[in-house]
């Protein structure tokens, strides 16, 4: 079993597509589809079930790809202890992310991260499904580091979490809300209006359907959006109200925003790994650097 054959199948395992996994190993299509079938001869077993319009795994793919992601890690970390003797880090490194958030200068933290590793490729990827997609990704070995945000202390399992910096979730409304004169506002107050907020599995979401159940509160959420940025736009158009982070908030001058008086509402920014997997010089190398990248909410306005 070679390695070149683990690392084609577990491309296409995470892309379940040949084009797509063809273009991120920098290989010919039927080079990816040769390596398969040879993998799938040498083990006697069908690992992906092939049509016109997907591609997905059988239940011999499914159980193999945590195998292959574990053996790639054991030739990684062999690849990585020779390369820092060599006084240099080499290999790619998966990030994912999160629409919206400011807290990270991504691109000034990548740039530097280039400029000082230039022979390590970086793939960044934004979840669909809010951090409990990032958490997931970080888990299952197809992310190495992913950056989260998660209600204050309760890290999912099998993650080991770095916190970054506070966020606090404050109520956005618009400037003729009845509401709209006070400083502070009850939760009690808050669960009679729509919502606008993020799909279930993103942290802000988390924190909120926490609040309103910890206080024995229902609410109705009118629109989900995956873009905490854009949810300014559906207050001004009467959507309802929306609880957002402090890094959005401020940039809604037009808003009024709100603190809640009656239940604390914080999440933290955090960088997470897997607990299980060691980390590869280039994932220590950027969470060397993270911190000089990360503002408090008062300078991501």
């Amino acid at each position: 079993m070679e390695h070149r054959h683990l690392e084609y199948f577990v491309a296409v395992a995470e892309e379940l597509s040949f084009t797509r996994a063809a273009a991120r190993l920098h290989v010919v299509q039927s080079g990816v589809s040769a390596s398969i079938k040879a993998l799938e001869r040498e083990l006697g077993i069908q690992l992906l079930d092939r049509t016109p319009q997907r591609v997905a795994l059988t239940d011999a793919g499914t159980a193999l790809l945590p195998k292959a992601r574990a053996a790639l890690d054991a030739v990684r970390a062999a690849q990585d202890a020779v390369d820092e003797v060599r006084g240099g880090v080499r290999g790619s490194l998966t990030i994912g992310t999160l629409i919206s958030v400011t807290l990270v200068n991504l691109p000034s933290l990548l740039g530097r991260f280039h400029a000082e590793h230039p022979d390590v490729s970086v793939r960044l990827r934004v979840s669909p499904s809010g951090s409990a997609g990032l958490a997931k990704g970080v888990q299952d070995g197809e992310l190495d580091v992913a950056f989260l945000l998660l209600p204050t202390g309760s890290p999912p399992p099998g993650l080991t979490v770095r916190e970054l910096a506070a966020v606090r979730l404050a109520a956005v409304v618009r400037p003729d809300h009845p509401i709209a004169s006070q400083d502070s506002v009850s939760l009690t107050r808050l669960a009679s209006e729509p919502f606008i907020d993020s799909p279930v599995g993103y942290g802000n979401r988390t924190a909120a359907d926490r609040a309103f159940a910890a206080a024995g509160l229902e609410r109705h959420v009118a629109l989900e959006t995956t873009d905490i940025g854009a949810a300014a736009q559906y207050i001004r158009h009467g959507f309802g109200v929306a609880l957002l982070p402090d890094f959005v908030a401020p940039a809604a001058p037009d808003l009024r925003t709100l603190s809640v008086s009656d239940h604390p509402l914080t999440q933290t920014l955090s960088i997470a790994t897997a607990a299980a997997r060691q980390p590869s010089a280039a994932v220590r190398a950027l969470l060397g650097m993270v911190d000089q990248f990360v503002a408090g909410p008062d300078q991501a306005r």
